[in-house]
């Protein structure tokens, strides 16, 4: 045997977390503070202009805009170095 299972990720607790867990918390959550009582304070601070509020809001609104990346190469390179 050379060892495969111990090599990379194949590590205890490596890797998502099951959905059950991820449930579990999210109720936990909500039994600890109702979620409209949330919605109401970001509501206010967004009222208030606080900037995160706002865009904490505008993100579950409307969701994240889509990341876009300029690449601009001022120089002219081989792709592939022989």
């Amino acid at each position: 045997m050379d060892g495969r299972k111990n090599n990379g990720g194949a590590r205890e607790g490596a890797g998502r977390k099951p959905k059950a867990d991820e449930i579990r918390m999210i109720e936990l959550m909500d039994a600890t503070k109702a979620p409209n009582e949330v919605w109401q304070k970001l509501s206010e601070l967004v009222d208030d202009g606080d900037t995160n509020a706002v865009k904490t809001w505008l993100s579950y609104r409307y969701g994240k805009p889509k990341e876009t990346k300029d690449v601009t190469i001022n120089a002219e390179q081989p792709l592939f170095e022989l």
